[in-house]
């Protein structure tokens, strides 16, 4: 009872107040303060503790403790009433703030577009699908067969230069950046055997100084058709029908003698110039043509090169380039405009 008497005596009523009432204007939430009550007066809590155990004491000392715990249980439960008050109002003010009008229309979304270069490629591919022309895809990274060897380029030939003239990336570790999806036809030919329509579309990259008309990495398609009776003329009625249909206009090619390794015999095809009508402009540099593909029946060596016979089967092959296609569609005058990023470009699109 005497050891009881003095642990209770020890409590200072007057230092825990002002102990208390630092604690409980720092409290910012309600669960800080249920926290503070528990301590104190909660089932174990230390007053709770020492009013259970008031009733061993004498009836003198009961009294006058049993006043000063009443004295601060009323106090402690006042202070936490007010501090709680004043967070309420707190959390009003604050939503208040944040309250919003929900009939006011929503923030639209920016949504995003395709580059001008997958539209054109979808386009073509869906005017070659219509002919029943099948797509093809290859690896970026080559080798030299498939990308010079079987095509009969030669081992001279300035593509093929590793020292400083040739317009070829050759990778340390073995293998080089395609210059061209042509060897993606080498690919498909030794794995399948004619008849066969196909396109291959792709990404190429070439060692070249860019400017307006010349980028390191570009976009490229190659065509190949190859059956028993395929001739120059089944090649143009093809190319006509396509340009037709993607410039969506009546158009105008002609074809000149030329030199492929692939090829044989070659020829390039021209373009009437659809931005100026061949008036002559900075495109078509005056000339009221545009350069647009290069073409030849396929060479009998590099049929021999994917263990095709020459002598049964014949076909036509050609390669042009989707971006230029795109600045022709779309009249854009630099392209390296389409590698750029800029958000003001690709907008328009």
């Amino acid at each position: 009872m005497k050891y009881l008497n003095e642990k209770m005596r020890k409590v200072n009523f007057s230092q825990l107040k002002k102990k208390l009432k630092k604690e409980i204007k720092k409290a910012k939430t309600l669960k800080e303060l249920e926290e503070i009550y528990e301590k104190f007066l909660g089932k174990k809590g230390k007053i709770t503790k020492i009013t259970k155990k008031l009733g061993r004491l004498p009836k003198k000392k009961r009294v006058s403790l049993g006043r000063k715990v009443n004295e601060f249980k009323n106090f402690l439960i006042s202070a936490l009433k007010k501090r709680e008050k004043e967070i309420k109002e707190s959390f009003k003010l604050k939503e208040k703030k944040e309250t919003f009008d929900i009939t006011i229309p929503g923030k639209r979304l920016e949504l995003g577009h395709l580059h001008p270069i997958t539209l054109v490629k979808r386009k073509v591919e869906k005017i070659f699908q219509s002919m029943g022309f099948e797509i093809i895809e290859g690896p970026e990274i080559e080798d030299e067969w498939h990308n010079f060897d079987a095509l009969n380029i030669p081992p001279d030939h300035p593509a093929r230069d590793i020292l400083s003239l040739g317009k070829t990336f050759y990778l340390k570790s073995g293998g080089l950046m395609r210059s061209h999806t042509t060897s993606v036809d080498i690919h498909y030919l030794e794995k399948n055997q004619p008849p066969l329509k196909i396109i291959c579309p792709g990404k190429v990259f070439r060692s070249e100084a860019t400017d307006v008309s010349h980028e390191i990495e570009f976009w490229q398609i190659d065509g190949l058709m190859l059956d028993k009776d395929i001739s120059v003329a089944n090649f143009k009625a093809i190319i006509e029908e396509f340009l037709r249909k993607f410039f969506e206009r009546k158009i105008k090619i002609r074809l000149r003698p030329s030199f492929f390794p692939f090829t044989e015999p070659s020829f390039e095809v021209d373009l009437f110039c659809v931005l100026c009508n061949g008036k002559g402009c900075s495109f078509c540099k005056e000339e009221g043509w545009i350069e647009l593909i290069g073409a030849g029946m396929i060479h009998p060596q590099v049929l021999k090169n994917c263990k095709i016979s020459p002598k049964e089967w014949q076909g036509f092959a050609f390669g042009l380039g989707l971006t230029r296609l795109a600045q022709l569609k779309y009249k854009i005058p630099d392209i390296r405009l389409f590698n750029s990023g800029d958000l003001r470009f690709l907008k328009q699109f």
